[in-house]
């Protein structure tokens, strides 16, 4: 007797409706996406205890006549497929087919649908999966689909729903954010006792933020600008095609200042294409721009919208459609990340020093106060009613401060031009060579640079915050103490000497290729087999840097010259430490990335090191040239270059105010 039998199509469809329909929020996002598709300018949901009761969703889309309305339940039924090309090209939110039959099977479903060419519309009912009936209906143009009782004919599934209030929280994190996708049209969420969201059509995303959040939640973000560029591939990637030279990826959203802090990742949401994703890659991007300017067990609100062409992006990789792939991962990594860098490059936080608890609880910060959306998030979360979604799931619950640490703005006044030194100002230091000791002035990046300064118009720190900056010593021969009308400084002499060497080094190579020095006797330097791939790869960038290096059997390779101002013993680490870093990024990597990650592991190894005395005009020099960098407040690898200790805070402590 056989074995292997087909499934009957109702156990295959509670099967997809598994994958599908997670909760009562799965089914608001398979009626919401295909109400956008069918070009709604307006989407009602109405939804009865916590969408478990009943699922309402009523739009002004194009509709559908009745045989297409029957068609619908069928599996793997669509409109927006015709051949398997389609797949690599997807501009929809839905396309799968699955969404309809799945929801049908574990509920009772109505569907009332017209559209404007018909005379009348068409009523269809299923029930647990099964056609009830079909009949024709005067309706007006468009859909609407009730779903209720969801999982009443599977009560298992059931018994993991949360709470009421759970589940409506979910559903209004939902359709918040999609509103947020879609400024231009209008969404209403209500239960029968209160109206969740209403948002009438704007203009623009910031209008949208601050119609859902109100002005003060608008005022701790910070807008990203929009940035654009052409797609790049990896140096380990194949060239890019004839069609996909001309694509280009935009980025633009908010992020929360370094001061709101949120204890888990529930604030981040990512839309590609106006689809809401959640996605690792850019997650990883968002924490590499903040790194170092948050503390490590918080986390930012980012709302980020990336628009890529569709054929640079796969969206059929999950069933439900909340993951996805990349034909150029780095590039849109470091594009992204960049994006987030330059709106946080406005805000120019500056690390302080810590401060006691009590009295970060006492200053004044625009976060500190307990909002009336704060109010509401904490009564829905202690069980006193349904979450408003006010501020449903970007700030309220979650957002606070971090216990001792502290991060201040300088003023956000524009910046005119950069500070210029004298020629007399500039004090002689014995420095490595690699680069020009008096470069002229960098300019601007492309989009993928993985160092601070890579999109143009970042601004920039006051120049009189560091330029009047008057040295007074050494704290162990690692830290510069100085101050200025600001307040105390410290700086770290070997991270601000790296910030100087990495943006001269990496303006000297985008000049042209850099000279190294020769070893008077070869190094031998065994790599692993990794190691060895990715030094076939970038071997041609490495002598572009000052490395002259040479096979020397299967396994090993002779250095025979290494980059100005590495000493012999760290040319081998130096290029350990490359190859192992690339490594790291799975192989994948921009030339203009990994041209800032071979000038940001230099200028490591070439700066200044910790234990160093320096005498009063070397501390000069180091404190001038720090104010010539672009981005004076982090090192190559994100580490704080300086703390201040504000005059405020100085008086504070002195019980002066």
């Amino acid at each position: 007797m056989s074995q292997i039998r087909i499934l009957p199509e109702h156990v295959a469809n509670k099967i997809a409706a598994g994958e599908v329909v997670e909760r009562p929020a799965s089914v608001v996002k398979e009626l919401l996406e295909n109400a956008l598709d069918a070009g709604a300018k307006s989407v009602r949901i109405e939804v009865e205890s916590g969408g478990k009761r009943m699922i309402r969703v009523i739009d002004d889309g194009c509709g559908m006549g009745r045989d297409d309305a029957l068609l619908a339940f069928e599996r793997h039924a669509t409109s927006k497929l015709r051949t398997a090309d389609d797949l690599l090209s997807i501009s929809t939110l839905g396309f799968r087919g699955e969404a309809l039959p799945s929801i049908a099977s574990i509920s009772r479903l109505l569907l009332e649908t017209r559209a404007p060419e018909d005379a009348e519309g068409t009523r269809i009912e299923f029930a647990g999966g099964k056609l009830v009936g079909v009949k024709p209906a005067g309706l007006p143009p468009g859909t609407s689909v009730s779903v209720a009782d969801i999982f009443y004919c599977v009560p298992a599934r059931r018994k993991f729903l949360k709470s009421e209030t759970t589940e409506l929280g979910h559903i209004a994190s939902l359709v918040t954010h999609y509103a947020l996708a879609n400024p231009a049209m209008q969404f209403l969420l209500k239960t029968p006792t209160q109206e969740i969201v209403n948002a009438a059509p704007v203009a623009g995303l910031s209008e949208r933020v601050y119609q859902l959040f109100g002005r003060q939640a608008l005022d701790e973000l910070l807008e990203i600008p929009r940035a654009e560029g052409p797609v790049r591939a990896a140096i380990t990637e194949p060239a890019l095609e004839p069609d996909e030279q001309a694509a280009r990826v935009a980025v633009s959203g908010f992020v929360s200042r370094p001061e709101v802090q949120r204890t888990n990742r529930n604030g981040i949401y990512i839309f590609i294409n106006r689809r809401l994703v959640r996605d690792r890659l850019i997650l990883h991007a968002i924490n590499e721009a903040y790194r170092n300017i948050m503390p490590p067990q918080v986390f930012p609100v980012v709302l980020l919208f990336l628009e890529i062409p569709y054929q640079e992006v796969d969206v059929n990789v999950h069933p439900s459609k909340i993951e996805v792939r990349f034909r150029h991962p780095q590039f849109v990594h470091d594009f992204a990340r960049d994006a987030v860098r330059h709106a946080l490059a406005n805000a120019r936080p500056i690390a302080g020093f810590p401060v006691p608890a009590n009295a970060a609880a006492v200053s004044a910060s625009p976060a500190a106060g307990a909002s009336s959306s704060a109010a509401a998030a904490a009564a829905a979360a202690s069980g006193l009613g349904p979450p408003r979604a006010v501020i449903p799931a970007v700030f309220g619950e979650g957002a606070a401060f971090a216990t001792g640490f502290e991060l201040s703005g300088a003023p956000d006044q524009p910046v005119a031009q950069r500070l210029q030194f004298q020629p007399g100002d500039a004090i002689e230091f014995p420095l490595p060579a690699s680069g020009p000791s008096a470069a002229p002035q960098p300019a601007p990046a492309s989009p993928g640079d993985s160092s601070a300064t890579a999109l143009p118009g970042a601004a920039l720190p006051l120049p009189e915050e560091i330029a009047d900056l008057k040295p007074l010593g050494q704290v162990s021969n690692s830290f510069i103490v100085a101050v200025n009308g600001e307040g105390l400084w410290l700086i770290d002499q070997h991270v601000a000497h790296e910030r100087v060497l990495f943006e001269q080094h990496l303006r000297a190579r985008r000049e042209g290729a850099l000279g190294g020095q020769r070893l008077l006797v070869p190094l031998v330097v065994e790599l692993s087999p990794r190691q060895l791939v990715i030094f076939e790869q970038i071997g041609e960038e490495l002598r572009a840097n000052g490395f002259e290096a040479e096979p020397m059997g299967p396994r090993s390779i002779a250095i025979q010259a290494a980059p100005a101002g590495i000493a012999a013993a760290d040319a081998e680490r130096l290029l350990g430490e490359i190859l192992d870093g690339i490594a790291r990024e799975s192989q994948a990597i921009s030339i203009d990335s990994l041209q800032a990650k071979i000038a940001a592991s230099t200028s490591c190894h070439a700066a200044i090191k910790v234990n160093t005395p320096l005498d009063q005009t070397k501390m000069e020099w180091l404190l001038a040239e720090l104010a010539k960098t672009e981005y004076p407040m982090s090192c190559p690898h994100g580490r704080p270059v300086v703390l201040r200790y504000s005059l405020r805070e100085i008086e504070r402590a002195f019980k002066r105010i």
